[in-house]
């Protein structure tokens, strides 16, 4: 497939995809979502060994492009609706996939930066990693991301970084359990690699076997999850404050919330 916002590159049994928008800090689109949705759901059935995902330039990504949000007061709540659903699809094909997947973060991983860097089975970060589920701070609901989010903190530790919306660095994210390993940038590559090796080094269908069977411990909660989620993403865009909340951040502004 000839993707226009990612690059998909092979080293043997290793597939890195790359989220490709360096001049916007690999923000996403909606064209990059559904490339994204498109690559993961192929690789699912390939014959790779390991999955690593990356982001060009000087950011892993910097959460959606709000540029794309421009006019969305004039969506209906079917078009509401249906981005959600394509964000849950998105974060669903990455957590599904059945060979090992590594997050490769430096740099700015926000929003739904964040949930793609910690959905992955392993998230390296360079010394220079950010993250931060900073929705609220545009008046939105940081709904999708939530359901994962909660598998791994708990809801207190999960509600901290929700309800504040505050950036937290690679240190924090390692004690908090949702980074791996620190590593510094220079070396970031050579230690995925050396990651990967390893995981290649295990039996494919056992791998696959054992993702799929900690999935199911948790599958029943996480498709109630979702479905709240989807419907919470969905009515979260027809928010007045998600309206002022884009327009403030695309005119450099504070946003003035309703009282």
């Amino acid at each position: 497939m000839d993707y226009k916002t990612i690059l998909v590159a092979e080293d043997g049994p290793v597939r890195t995809i790359t989220l490709n928008r360096p001049e916007r800090r690999n923000a996403m689109t909606p064209e990059m979502q559904m490339e994204l949705i498109a690559a993961f759901e192929e690789t699912a059935t390939s014959k790779c060994r390991v999955v690593v995902l990356a982001g060009a330039g000087d950011a892993f990504c910097s959460g959606l492009d709000l540029s794309a949000l421009e006019g969305s007061q004039d969506e209906t709540a079917a078009d509401h609706r249906a981005e959600a659903e394509r964000i849950a699809r998105l974060f669903l094909s990455l957590y599904e996939l059945p060979m090992p997947t590594i997050a490769a973060v430096h740099g700015a991983a926000i929003a739904g930066g964040s949930g793609l860097a910690f959905i992955c089975d392993f998230t390296l970060a360079a010394t220079n990693a950010k993250f931060g589920f900073t929705e609220v701070k545009i008046g939105f609901v940081p709904a999708l991301v939530s359901a994962f989010l909660a598998l791994q903190l708990g809801d207190k530790r999960c509600r901290d970084l929700l309800l504040t919306g505050r950036v937290f660095d690679a240190e924090e994210a390692l004690r908090l359990g949702l980074v791996n390993e620190i590593v510094p940038r220079e070396y970031l590559t050579e230690r995925v690699r050396a990651l990967a090796e390893t995981l290649i080094a295990n039996s494919p269908q056992s791998l696959a076997a054992t993702k799929q069977l900690v999935a199911e411990q948790h599958k029943a909660w996480l498709d109630a999850a979702i479905v709240a989620a989807i419907e919470a993403n969905a009515q979260a865009r027809e928010f007045t404050d998600f309206q002022e909340g884009v327009a403030a951040f695309l005119a450099k502004r504070k946003p003035v919330w309703e009282r």
